[in-house]
């Protein structure tokens, strides 16, 4: 299987477990891995024989933005929902960074990876 890579997908959004990380805010930032048969596409240059990416990006950045988790496990695993919905779309690996968490003298990030696949 081939892979496409979409990296840096970046919006504000209010998941959290702390009350002031649902109020306050803070960046997020998606990378994905999406395995994908890409033969048919390399040879008929057809977008629809793809998988198409840029409505998933917009649809990941609204998610960020409006949903309010107390895990950032649920957020990954929804980001992973929205790029399955495509039928071309075998697995999917997310990497979901939460920028600057709100926790005393740490001034680092934290990434959880996941990988979800088409049952």
């Amino acid at each position: 299987m081939d892979r496409i890579h979409i990296n840096g997908i970046r919006a504000y959004g209010y998941t959290g477990y702390l009350p002031e990380e649902q109020i306050l805010g803070q960046w997020f930032t998606v990378d994905l891995t999406v395995v994908v048969d890409l033969t048919s596409a390399g040879q008929s240059d057809r977008l629809e024989q793809t998988y198409d990416y840029s409505s998933d990006v917009a649809a990941i950045q609204t998610l960020i933005q409006t949903a309010k988790y107390a895990l950032i496990e649920k957020l990954a695993d929804e980001v992973a929902a929205i790029v399955l919905r495509s039928s071309l779309v075998e697995q999917v690996t997310v990497q979901l960074t939460k920028e600057h968490p709100p926790i005393p003298h740490f001034s680092g990030h934290v990434t959880l990876e996941i990988t979800r696949r088409r049952s």
